[in-house]
């Protein structure tokens, strides 16, 4: 990382320390370099994630991993889809704090932004990857990413220790959705780390149009 970069993380950091209304609990600087940042980076093992011009964070929460992964990618353009408006404006004091000139926060539901074009504003199809950390179970994930994804794209969702019924469930979800479940890597982040995974899943095929579903579907009635 370069020293511009570390700045960006150091002031980061400091930021959410800071920040008076934190949507987490991990904020304390060294806390935080190891739970929100470097578990963030360890995405960056997915070479499409490295490479990418274009993602969304889908539920980004307190603003991880798209926040780190923007420091990281300076040349990609990051939108860190919330819906809870609260936590957007974190995110965005977040990112005014760090410098972050190419992360936008869009307030929306990830279905509404889904349903809506690329090229009509919206997020459908207009995507190189999305990532997601810490939202849902993998069927649900596959059926937000799914119209977000330009044919060729990838979703790397953070998962925690592996779980066979929830993989074939997300295995029979992207097929549905048109992805295809293509990897789970094990990382390990920081020092300690345990049970950490990316599940990377790739957009091989068109989203059939009744997808996204309205806003809730996906969790109360998963597709698998």
């Amino acid at each position: 990382m370069s020293a511009g970069s570390a700045e960006q993380i150091r002031l980061l950091l400091e930021a959410l320390a800071a920040e008076p209304d934190p949507p987490t609990t991990v904020r304390a600087p060294a806390a935080a370099l190891d739970g929100h940042v470097a578990d963030s980076l360890s995405g960056l093992a997915v070479p499409e994630l490295s490479a990418t011009r274009r993602a969304a964070d889908i539920g980004a929460g307190a603003g991880f991993p798209g926040l780190a992964l923007a420091v990281a990618l300076p040349g990609a353009s990051i939108d860190l889809v919330e819906s809870a408006g609260r936590k957007a404006a974190v995110i965005e004091r977040l990112a005014r704090a760090a410098e972050l000139t190419n992360v936008r926060a869009v307030t929306a539901r990830v279905e509404e932004w889904g349903a809506v074009p690329g090229t009509a504003g919206g997020g459908g199809g207009a995507y190189d990857a999305v990532t997601v950390r810490a939202v849902a179970a993998l069927p649900v994930l596959a059926e937000y990413a799914a119209p977000l994804l330009r044919d060729g794209g990838v979703l790397v969702a953070w998962k925690g220790a592996r779980d066979a019924a929830e993989e074939s469930a997300g295995r029979a979800a992207a097929e549905r959705l048109g992805l295809v479940a293509e990897d789970v890597l094990h990382v390990e982040p920081f020092e300690g780390a345990r049970d950490r995974h990316l599940h990377v899943y790739r957009k091989v095929a068109p989203t059939p149009e009744r997808f996204p579903r309205r806003p809730g579907i996906a969790v109360k009635r998963p597709l698998a």
